[in-house]
């Protein structure tokens, strides 16, 4: 039986190989680590967490998806990098977070599999680097119950984002690795917004993420230019 899975496999290499540096807060991560606590915060603003249950599409080295346990929601973190997802559950232990596990599985998969089965599903920093990533917010809409929350995060497509996001972000400022994001790849908003749209989740708040080079502070805004999170609802 043959499965086509929506992923690259160039990008799912790409952060493999950096995996044992996802907890390093001065590592390639340390963007991660520096606007975790704004994602966090604008995601219990919307619906507080404990006694939820969540899941965390692409979650990586479990940045999130830790933290979002630590506010006392039951927490699944889903991926396709196996190296990451060792490096989560090893920090999960050693940080001795208990209500959070991890699988290596699909957005699309899991949706099969549980479809209504989250209170609350988040997928941020991955929609700009899957092959489709209509299909993974049609999967985050079925996964999450009626009323229930779908949060994305993602970079806009336009010359603003090529500037700061690629060459500012990896080639000037060395935020990134070379190479981390392609152009051709970022969303839109309206584009995003119609993926929700479809998928039966209503936009209920946008907003833009920005960052400061000489204070290296990050801030949420009303500018969606460059970085944006996307709140919606299933109806």
């Amino acid at each position: 039986m043959s499965e086509t899975v929506n992923a690259d496999p160039a990008e799912l290499a790409k952060f493999s190989d950096l995996a044992h540096r996802w907890w390093d807060p001065e590592s390639e991560f340390r963007p991660l680590h520096q606007i975790n606590p704004l994602r966090l915060d604008w995601i219990q603003a919307q619906v507080p967490l404990e006694g939820r249950r969540v899941l965390d599409v692409g979650c990586g080295g479990g940045i999130l998806a830790d933290a979002m346990a630590r506010k006392g929601a039951a927490v699944l973190g889903i991926d396709l990098s196996a190296k990451a997802l060792k490096v989560a559950q090893l920090h999960a232990l050693e940080a001795g977070t208990s209500n959070v596990e991890y699988r290596e599985v699909s957005a699309e998969a899991i949706a099969a599999e549980q479809p209504a089965g989250f209170e609350v599903v988040t997928c941020m920093e991955m929609l700009e680097h899957v092959p489709d990533p209509g299909s993974v917010v049609r999967a985050c809409a079925t996964l999450v119950k009626p009323g229930g929350w779908v949060f994305f995060s993602t970079i806009n497509r336009n010359p603003k984002s090529f500037l700061f996001a690629i060459v500012g972000a990896e080639y000037v400022l060395n935020l990134l690795p070379k190479g981390t994001h392609e152009y051709m790849k970022f969303l839109r908003p309206s584009e995003l917004a119609g993926f929700c749209r479809g998928s039966g989740l209503d936009v209920v708040q946008t907003r833009g993420m920005q960052y400061n080079p000489i204070t290296r502070a990050y801030w949420l805004s009303a500018d969606t230019t460059v970085n944006y999170l996307l709140a919606t609802r299933k109806a």
